[in-house]
């Protein structure tokens, strides 16, 4: 089986798609794929479902929702199976659970290499973190579960995956500025900006590659919109942080330099107190 959550849910038995188009089975086999071979309480698949108000027939419905998943499921697995639907999708006290490998979920996958990303970013090993932030984001297809209806407990865990993505954008570009690609991901930076209008972090990232590009004055204009717009729409100034990364530009700072700055840590950070 492979179930894909990091985009539209895809969910394949043999190349045969197991989804139901109805929306509420479709969020329960959005939620057991999320923890593969743990049991998912029945309070908790009810709660994604009818949130606070669940009608009298809950339960009963939410058994009819499970046995309309394993029928595809059977239909997919066809009779040769060795096992069968109900060993796949099991049930045990107290819930359900997909009795699948860790690796058949692209969630699983792209967090073992955000994880191993993060450990050689952290070693200083910038071209194997570069390679593996990237490799991770690439199993991203749009938004979390895009074509789900998302309940209380969904959306949680999609708000959950979505912030880790801007992390992982976040350090695949610090590792890339480290290796001295600042030019390649200015354009880039310029998107993200703009649909983060208030992230210091990835305005911090788009100053820095624009001052190592030979464009001072576009850097500090970078700081000037930022800081116009925290102090209108928020009412406070940049960080500490920002604002030391910017007055290390106005004294042109060699830390500044990607041969000359700490290995370890991540742009915004550049300057500590």
């Amino acid at each position: 089986m492979r179930i894909q959550l990091l985009g539209p849910l895809n969910a394949e038995v043999d190349g045969g798609s197991i989804v139901p188009t109805a929306s509420k089975p479709r969020q329960i086999l959005a939620l057991l794929a999320l923890y593969p071979g743990r049991v998912v309480p029945v309070a908790t698949l009810m709660e994604e479902i009818w949130a606070s108000d669940p009608p009298q027939s809950a339960l009963t419905t939410l058994q009819t929702y499970i046995l309309q998943l394993r029928r595809r499921l059977g239909t997919a697995m066809g009779t040769g199976a060795q096992h069968g639907a109900k060993d796949v999708l099991a049930t045990r006290h107290g819930g359900y659970l997909l009795q699948i490998p860790d690796d058949a979920v692209d969630v699983n996958g792209y967090e073992t290499l955000a994880r191993q990303g993060q450990a050689a970013f952290e070693a200083g090993d910038n071209e194997v973190a570069a390679d593996r932030f990237k490799t991770a984001l690439g199993l991203w297809r749009g938004r979390t579960l895009v074509d789900v209806r998302l309940g209380p407990v969904l959306e949680i865990e999609a708000m959950r995956l979505e912030e880790s993505r801007l992390v992982t954008v976040e350090r695949r570009i610090d590792a890339d500025l480290r290796l001295g690609r600042h030019a390649e991901v200015i354009a880039e930076l310029m998107d993200l900006t703009a649909r983060h209008p208030q992230h210091e972090g990835l305005h911090s990232q788009v100053m820095v590659a624009l001052y190592r590009s030979g464009r001072q004055s576009s850097a500090l204009d970078v700081y000037r919109r930022l800081r116009g717009r925290l102090i209108e729409d928020l009412g406070v100034e940049p960080s500490p942080q920002l604002q030391r990364l910017h007055q290390a530009m106005l004294s042109v700072d060699p830390l500044l330099d990607v041969l000359a700055g700490p290995r370890r840590t991540s742009t915004f950070d550049l300057f500590p107190a």
